[in-house]
């Protein structure tokens, strides 16, 4: 196990939906799982849950498949991962050199390596407008400069932590239904794909360019259903609606309240009921739905 003193990663890129207001529950799922196998995130992101286990201390003999669909977010951790020193080097060069009109140019090229890919995607994530990573659909980084007076541009203890952190973990660019092989009785899987709308004007999904229709969250609904009648332990975030209670009605629904941007604008937040969707029930379970 590696001493929970001795690392403190957090994550490295703002992702939309990002899950910190739902780690207190996550961890809480964790415990209540048990004794758990190997640990499996397929909808990635910012990585949060990983990162708050890695805090606590990750045991050795576990292993923690880790993937996501957007091929561009996992050669950024494989980038921090394999050469963490050189994108720390890469970015201070972005640090001396930011502006306006530096960010679209590097916006525009992308490297071939997997390390100046790194550096050039975190880079971009701290600089552009409200911190949104969102591709077009032709898997093109589109989202535009940010007004950040003074952006954190490279937190490099954190990335040396996270480096180190991730040699624990196996990376691989992937969809979801493409994770079972390498999932066994027992083991632990925690799902967060892009959230099903809540309106019309929530229906955000472009995180990659495939997009993620109705259509794919029936498809998680089958396989964490099929994963659970197999004795994995399934935990699952989404936005709380009729479509994902009828989804998921045969696990434990666990309300949480959490505070979310409403819109595209920053000053409209609110407070919104989001869903833990778990196969076990948690040790001290929130309000159930009714």
């Amino acid at each position: 196990m590696i001493p929970p003193r001795q690392l403190h990663p957090k994550p490295f890129l703002k992702w939309a939906g990002g899950k910190r207001q739902l780690l207190p529950q996550l961890l809480r799922a964790l415990e209540a799982a048990g004794d758990f196998g190997n640990y499996h995130e397929p909808f990635l992101g910012g990585g949060a849950l990983f990162f708050a286990m890695a805090r606590k201390g990750l045991r050795s003999d576990r292993k923690y498949f880790l993937s996501d669909i957007n091929q561009n977010l996992l050669d950024a951790y494989a980038g921090v991962r394999d050469d963490v020193e050189k994108v720390i080097e890469l970015l201070e060069q972005h640090r001396i050199n930011h502006s306006e009109g530096y960010f679209y140019e590097l916006r525009a090229h992308v490297p071939d390596d997997i390390v100046r890919k790194a550096a050039r995607i975190i880079y971009l994530n701290k600089t552009c407008f409200n911190g949104l990573y969102r591709e077009n659909s032709k898997g093109e980084f589109n989202v535009p400069f940010g007004r950040h007076k003074n952006p954190l541009i490279c937190d490099e203890a954190n990335l040396r932590a996270v480096s180190e952190t991730l040699r624990s973990a196996t990376l691989s660019a992937k969809p979801f239904d493409r994770i079972t092989d390498d999932i066994r009785r027992g083991d632990f899987v925690y799902f967060d794909p892009p959230y099903a709308p809540i309106s019309r004007t929530s229906d955000f999904t472009a995180y990659a360019k495939e997009g993620f229709s109705y259509r794919e969250h029936g498809k998680l609904a089958e396989l964490a259903a099929d994963l659970a009648t197999r004795g994995v332990k399934v935990v699952l975030s989404n936005s709380l609606t009729e479509f994902t209670k009828d989804l998921y009605d045969d696990f434990y629904i666990n309300k949480v309240s959490v505070h979310r941007i409403i819109g595209s604008f920053t000053e409209r937040r609110g407070e919104i009921t989001e869903v833990l969707a778990t196969s076990f029930p948690l040790v001290q379970e929130p309000d159930s739905v009714e």
